[in-house]
């Protein structure tokens, strides 16, 4: 699989993620950005916020973060958009995403569809097409060359089948979460297969090239090219798990980009994850270094 360059542009939600512990930016297609930037990656990131407050204070959050908020719009009618964020006694996350908001209305504008067409990877996520309206838009970016990339979000009620298969009908990769592969399998009422059955099926019942299955503090999975690899994860001391998937998949592209083994690429990606779950929020600061330290520690 060729990406054609290494100009990547994300799509999605942008948002203010409500923890027990205060506001801290977030929303998947941010979160996975915003790594690949500190990574040291060519990124860009396009969403819509509010022209409230909160809008303001996510742009400049992407600025001082060394983003260009080039391509994030500014709706004049909507607002910024904010998901409740309720931490259980293991610290794992579930949401309360409010609508209508900002990100729910991105617009098609010729400034966007060139700096699609001009990028080698798009990453998206199944959330953002939750509104008809973003979803028209971000279907028409999608038709291209690029190497396409979707991140499984299933969070209730944003989980359509008619949504998200329209979505993997454009898309090469998929990471998703080991209970979203099950809920895919529900879909055509495959049961008693084991996992790798499972993500031979799903591969081949969308025209995958690329799969990859996060399983939480058990590791991940990634079939590529008819190869399973798998790696059981690093053992850190978790903070709270918000953004932590979205971290894994950026060290996953960044590792694909760099040209390292799918078994490498796996590794740093789970080094990359419980690093930000050993942190508080989705987009803590760090260097490179410290994911090195969690790589060498398995």
């Amino acid at each position: 699989m060729e990406i054609k360059n290494n100009q990547i542009l994300c799509i999605g939600e942008v948002l203010w993620d409500r923890l027990p512990s205060g506001a801290k930016p977030g929303g998947a297609p941010m979160n996975v950005a915003l790594h690949l930037n500190a990574i040291g990656q060519n990124v860009s990131i396009t969403s819509r916020v509010g022209n409230d407050e909160p809008g303001k204070e996510l742009k400049l959050f992407l600025e001082k973060s060394g983003m260009s908020t080039e391509f994030i719009q500014i709706d004049e009618h909507l607002p910024t958009s904010e998901v409740l964020v309720h931490l259980n006694e293991n610290n794992n996350a579930t949401y309360e995403i409010c609508e209508p908001v900002a990100w729910d209305n991105l617009e098609l504008t010729d400034l966007l569809m060139t700096k699609a067409r001009e990028a080698g990877l798009l990453i998206y996520g199944t959330l953002a097409s939750r509104n008809p309206m973003s979803g028209r838009t971000i279907m028409r970016l999608l038709e291209n060359d690029a190497v396409k990339l979707i991140d499984v979000n299933f969070r209730k009620p944003y989980d359509s089948q008619e949504v998200v298969e329209r979505l993997l009908e454009k898309t090469d990769i998929v990471k998703l979460y080991d209970e979203e592969l099950v809920a895919f399998a529900q879909w055509y009422n495959k049961h008693r297969h084991d996992e790798q059955s499972l993500v031979k099926w799903f591969a081949s019942q969308y025209n995958l090239k690329m799969v990859c299955v996060t399983k939480g503090d058990k590791g991940a999975l990634l079939y590529c090219e008819g190869e399973f690899y798998e790696h059981p994860g690093f053992k850190v001391n978790a903070v709270d798990t918000v953004g932590a998937g979205d971290a894994f998949l950026a060290g996953l592209i960044a590792s694909l980009l760099d040209k390292k083994s799918p078994a490498d690429a796996l590794a740093y990606a789970c080094a990359t994850g419980a690093f930000v779950a050993s942190k508080a929020g989705a987009t803590p600061e760090y260097h490179i270094n410290e994911i090195e330290q969690i790589l060498g520690n398995i």
